[in-house]
């Protein structure tokens, strides 16, 4: 049984009010401790403060730090372009600045599945054999590897699933073929009709989105650990340096000062790039526009291990590293104001949605970070729940977000037994699985209801929500 001990303190001194309750003293000048844990039911009619009651889109909310900040999807706040007939944003359902699609707002989000709820290994809804849907129990757990090579033999009677996905709104459209190692990143800029992909093959690709053809490849002589855009720009991180491509006038700039690999890029609204480094150290550099090009700013130091994420929101950036940490900076002042520690294993991405922190590690675990009454985050949900399992996890090595058909939040998770999981928000419901022949390094999610997956040998996989309409333009 729970016990309201009360409200957490405000740690802002900034006067938050819902309309009607002007002029009175009334409760709701204090947080609401279930509300920072995720997990109050009562919405609009709780007498404590919900601060992030601006909508699904997380204008207003923030991590932590008193200010409003600016929900993105892998250092993302803009919408996307197109793929060949598409049109409309990406992103949306808390992820990104996009829209929320219709659905109703709600801040108050309860993490995890209610205890009632039945969870069976390997169960989830999926398409009967004469076509009709609903809970069926398969013996088909495991993807057939010599399907998706497209060299199975045995037909109806292999023992293993022949299918991309078990997900009933998902289906794969193409397949992107032409890198020949591992897929780092992937880009979509915005209003662009191409599609950038970048391997450990010491290439990026260039795709046309309205033919599905590559139609440019540029050696980079490195392996391309990360790529990012912003409005007009692509930045491409490679051993020892980042490249800068300015989209309009085709200007390149080589960035020195990183040592080793650049694994993660960043960007922020008023003109700063940061390099998250093999030796551990974040660089930074400033736009300088009189002469248009970047110029050194700073160096972050702190982290004991590679810099594998970084995630820019409002005047924080969030980096996670190989040490097992999440370090949080005060980029004005340079400083690491917060370090966060939980995971046993390497961070490999970190995400926002709505007013939380996602983080996704090696060790096996997403983990779900909120602010508390001093403003500090700490963890308010952990997947999987059940902390004392003796049976390894698969590590999950990426994330992204995005709307269904139906306009819900949806969070997808690559994990190194080649299967990206699906997973509704905040239950975590595991509602369908994507296949690849290897395991998925990059994921990004595109307009109309695309998203796109790059696996270790190199291939793209192009896949689509259903119930998202197309638009008859291009975007």
């Amino acid at each position: 049984m729970e016990v309201d001990d009360g409200p957490a303190r405000v740690g802002s001194k900034r006067n938050y009010q819902r309309s009607g309750n002007t002029g009175s003293r009334s409760h709701n000048q204090q947080i609401c401790r279930y509300w920072q844990e995720g997990r109050c039911l009562k919405g609009d009619e709780c007498q404590w403060l919900h601060p992030g009651n601006a909508g699904t889109t997380g204008r207003g909310a923030s991590l932590g730090n008193g200010r409003r900040t600016i929900n993105v999807i892998d250092n993302r706040s803009e919408n996307r372009g197109g793929w060949g007939s598409v049109g409309g944003g990406s992103g949306g359902g808390g992820f990104s600045t996009g829209s929320s699609q219709g659905r109703s707002r709600n801040v108050s989000a309860r993490w995890g599945r209610p205890r009632n709820a039945i969870s069976r290994p390997g169960q989830r809804d999926r398409g009967h054999s004469d076509g009709s849907t609903g809970p069926q129990r398969s013996t088909k757990e495991k993807p057939c590897n010599f399907w998706l090579k497209g060299n199975c033999n045995r037909g109806d009677d292999c023992i293993y699933l022949h299918a991309h996905t078990t997900a009933l709104d998902v289906e794969m459209m193409t397949q992107l073929i032409g890198h020949e190692k591992a897929i780092r990143a992937i880009e979509m800029p915005q209003g662009a009709s191409q599609l950038y992909t970048g391997s450990q093959d010491e290439s990026v690709r260039v795709w046309d989105c309205t033919t599905g053809q590559c139609a440019n490849v540029v050696q980079m002589g490195g392996d391309v650990g990360a790529l990012l855009s912003a409005p007009g720009w692509l930045f491409i991180g490679l051993p020892n340096e980042v490249q800068t491509w300015n989209m309009q006038t085709s200007a390149q700039q080589s960035l020195s000062g990183p040592k080793g690999q650049v694994h993660a890029l960043a960007v922020s609204e008023d003109g700063l790039l940061f390099a998250g480094t093999q030796d551990g150290t974040i660089l930074e550099w400033k736009f300088n526009a009189i002469i248009n090009s970047f110029e050194p700013a700073a160096s972050l130091s702190g982290h004991s291990g590679p810099v594998i994420t970084l995630l820019f929101i409002g005047n924080r950036l969030y980096s996670g590293s190989m040490d097992k940490s999440i370090r949080i900076w005060d980029v004005v002042h340079g400083l690491c104001i917060q370090t966060l520690e939980g995971h046993s294993d390497v961070v490999m991405d970190l995400l926002c949605w709505e007013q939380f922190l996602l983080s996704c590690s090696l060790d096996g675990t997403i983990r779900v970070w909120a602010a508390n009454a001093a403003g500090q985050l700490e963890t308010t949900f952990t997947h999987p729940e059940d902390e004392g399992q003796a049976e390894p996890r698969n590590g999950a090595l990426k994330m992204c977000g995005c709307n269904d058909g139906a306009g819900k939040p949806v969070l997808l998770v690559s994990y190194n037994d080649n299967i990206v999981r699906l997973y509704d928000l905040p239950t975590f419901s595991e509602r369908g699985q994507l296949f690849s022949r290897e395991e998925v390094r990059a994921l990004q999610v595109g307009p109309g209801g695309l998203v796109f997956s790059g696996d270790s040998r190199g291939t793209v996989k192009v896949w689509r929500w259903t119930g998202v309409q197309l638009a008859a333009g291009g975007g």
